[in-house]
């Protein structure tokens, strides 16, 4: 009987990117999540603050770890950056 070995990191990275599309999105919305975990827990004794508590429970002792808890459970989810448009230029705006 084969033994299967513990996976370091839970949920698997694997199972991460496919839910943010890319290595770079993960990267970017699990340290701006991290960040706002750290926020929370750093202004505890000061009452009610801005930040948002974690949203799963965890046994990490890292916000990254929660974050990444938090991504695979479908908690945080990834949102598209909607762009602005370009400003429409007149034709007498160009010939000024």
């Amino acid at each position: 009987m084969a033994r299967q070995h513990d996976q370091l990191m839970r949920p698997p990275i694997e199972d991460l990117l496919e839910k943010a599309d890319s290595k770079f999105r993960l990267v970017t919305l699990s340290s701006q999540r991290a960040r706002q975990i750290n926020s929370y827990f750093g202004q505890l004794g000061d009452g009610l603050g801005k930040a948002v508590p974690p949203q799963v429970t965890s046994t990490a002792r890292k916000s990254l770890s929660v974050a990444f808890e938090e991504i695979g459970a479908d908690v945080i989810v990834p949102i598209a950056k909607v762009e602005e448009p370009d400003p429409v230029v007149s034709e007498a705006d160009e010939a000024e």
